[in-house]
């Protein structure tokens, strides 16, 4: 018995069952779910060669993705780090599977790097104190001598304009920011999606917490 997606096998409105007056055809077939599982060392993609001679593939195992920040419109590769929030199915998060819509966290640096380089802004970075600072000062004024006068004048202008969302220069001190998965793994092969920003980064926020209080409990 091959996996069917058609409705056959179903009932009428009424409750009443359905005579089977033909067999299964090619076009109703299903498939395995991919489970797309998060792993730290391989990527696994299979290809799949699926109705009319086209091709689907299979991520099994994934490890990055294309990431956006739309506030900045900018697109960087990173590294995913952990499933952190499934609206479907706690169990999605317990086996790290990579699913379209999951919340996940990803690796900062891709865009704390892009910041520094456009704003000159170097969000994320902890404070230090005494002989560290005075290191760190001298530092950053050697980096400030390099630059033109012309590409300061166009950070200066840059950062009149900059506004960045509390939440997630927060969560550069952690190097992790939080993610949506906008891409279907199982059927493209790629994990790429978009940062949280805004309600729906506070709306998921809320959701996580809450999770890990009822954890906790």
């Amino acid at each position: 018995m091959g996996i069917s997606r058609d409705s056959m096998h179903k009932r009428r409105e009424t409750g009443g069952k359905k005579k089977a007056w033909r067999k299964k055809r090619k076009y109703e077939l299903g498939r395995q779910p991919a489970n797309t599982k998060l792993d730290t060392v391989n990527k696994t993609v299979r290809r799949i060669r699926v109705r009319g001679g086209n091709v689907k593939w299979r991520a099994l195992r994934l490890n990055t993705g294309n990431y956006s920040w739309g506030s900045e419109a900018i697109t960087r590769k990173t590294r995913v780090l952990d499933v952190v929030y499934n609206a479907s199915n706690n169990e999605l998060v317990r086996t790290k599977t990579l699913v379209k819509s999951a919340i996940i966290q990803v690796d900062a640096a891709p865009f704390k790097q892009w910041y520094l380089t456009h704003y000159g802004v170097d969000i994320g970075r902890k404070k230090k104190g005494g002989a560290d600072k005075k290191e760190e000062t001298e530092g950053e004024a050697a980096q400030e001598a390099k630059k033109s006068s012309h590409v300061l004048r166009k950070i200066e202008k840059r950062q009149a304009e900059r506004k960045l969302d509390p939440h997630v220069e927060e969560q550069f001190n952690s190097g992790r920011l939080l993610a949506c998965i906008s891409s279907r793994p199982g059927q493209c092969g790629r994990a790429d999606g978009y940062i949280l920003e805004g309600k729906e980064l506070e709306f998921y926020m809320k959701k996580i917490q809450k999770k890990k209080g009822k954890t906790a409990a």
